[in-house]
């Protein structure tokens, strides 16, 4: 598990602390804070990332101790204003602007249909479907590849499956702007048989969802997907309970493979936006090193999953998922209003989300559909725990939080 208490394990060495201090103040000269990682810190200073995170948890507090530096020598260089102005105006400038390598990937159908077995109302899928094309989301992620011998297909929606003919009745056979994705669960997806040819199927992406220990087989699946032509992602899940030299093996591991895209996954809501800089910067190393893109996917236990987002795209992360008001297992996931309220490439548009809101999810609560923040996920998130005591909480219309809180702190 990534503890903070690992940042600072050693005494400050100064001719280190200033070589790490001089090479970002050079940085800082030519690029915005956004566009520097971790890892360009290190190539600078010639001081390895691990033992930078010895002297400062992420990059943000490195910069502030740069610019809390420049401003107590105010009385001493005149030009110190002048810095600091250059350096907040660098931070306004980023947030005005927008990078263009950013993708939204829209899991409404897949994470929102764990809430209600993928039974959606008839026409939902297509008017999601629309929506999105409307508001200039890339991705569409229409559910899961579930193995039909381990599920029984009586019992779930079609999300659940995802057959290309379903898929197929929702985006038609025209052009589409917004590409379909699906998840493939290690151990739960028959992928050699049921991931047909790319040219036979109307999916572009194919998300691996794998834990730590099972990775040989995400690979094996990856690969088969990338030789079908598929455009891949390694989703890495339950981030917040490794180790760290096993998710670095992981990230090996994704790197040697042809996978595309490798995801950071807050799985149990549990990580802060501080945590989530140094996991940017542990990922983005590896991604520098074999060419990948990075994605974060997050939940919504401690209401951060849209502080964790928008922190992760200001690390360099490309691929950002959201869901249509938050609706994901227990807690949700981040929201896609807000997400495309704060992203800044005007090809995204945050009318077409309020009004599919408006007609479609906001009826289906009313109707008795439940998921988003509540006190049994803020505990799991808190205690880095899984959900499903929570959701079993909720679903039993339990009210006693005090005992339930007793419940998780008797766990052992």
């Amino acid at each position: 598990m990534i503890n903070e208490q690992e940042f600072f394990l050693r005494k400050a060495n100064p001719e280190v602390l200033n070589r790490i201090k001089n090479a970002a103040k050079e940085l800082l000269a030519e690029k915005t804070p956004s566009e520097i990682g971790m890892r360009d810190i290190a190539a600078k200073s010639g001081i390895t990332a691990a033992n930078i995170y010895h002297y400062y948890k992420n990059k943000n507090d490195l910069f502030k101790d740069i610019t809390a530096a420049v401003n107590s020598a105010s009385d001493k260089d005149n030009n110190s204003e002048n810095n600091r102005k250059r350096y907040e105006m660098k931070d306004i400038k980023e947030m005005m602007n927008y990078r263009a390598d950013i993708k939204v990937v829209d899991a409404t159908l897949r994470d929102g249909g764990l809430v209600n077995d993928f039974y959606f109302a008839e026409n939902f899928a297509k008017a999601l479907y629309e929506a999105n094309t409307k508001a200039g989301v890339d991705y569409m992620e229409f559910g899961y590849k579930a193995d039909k011998t381990l599920f029984d297909v009586n019992k779930f929606g079609p999300s659940k499956f995802c057959d290309d003919d379903y898929i197929r009745s929702v985006v038609g056979d025209g052009e589409r702007k917004v590409k379909v994705a699906v998840m493939a669960d290690v151990g739960r997806c028959n992928y050699k048989e049921d991931i047909h040819d790319r040219s036979e199927s109307p999916i572009d992406l194919v998300r691996v969802a794998t834990y730590l220990h099972q990775m040989p087989t995400a690979i094996d699946m990856i690969e088969d997907a990338h030789k079908k032509g598929y455009e891949t992602s390694c989703n890495i899940m339950a981030l917040s309970t490794g180790q760290e030299n096993d998710i670095k093996a992981a990230l090996e591991m994704a790197g040697k493979s042809p996978v595309d895209v490798i995801y950071i996954v807050d799985s149990y809501g549990s990580i802060y936006p501080e945590e989530m800089a140094r996991i940017c910067d542990m990922f983005g190393e590896f991604a520098a090193k074999y060419n990948k893109k990075l994605g974060i996917h997050a939940h919504d236990n401690q209401k951060l999953a849209f502080a964790n987002t928008i922190e992760c795209a200001g690390d360099g992360v490309d691929f950002l998922d959201a869901t249509y008001l938050s609706m994901g297992r227990g807690a949700g996931n981040c929201a896609m209003e807000l997400l495309l309220g704060f992203l800044k490439n005007p090809k995204y548009n945050e009318f077409p989300v309020l009004d599919f809101i408006e007609k479609h999810m906001i009826p289906m609560k009313e109707k008795g559909v439940v998921w988003g923040y509540d006190l049994p996920y803020l505990l799991t998130g808190q205690f880095n725990q899984h959900p499903r005591t929570a959701i079993a909480y909720v679903k039993d219309g339990r009210k006693d939080i005090t005992e339930y809180f007793k419940e998780l702190t008797s766990q052992e």
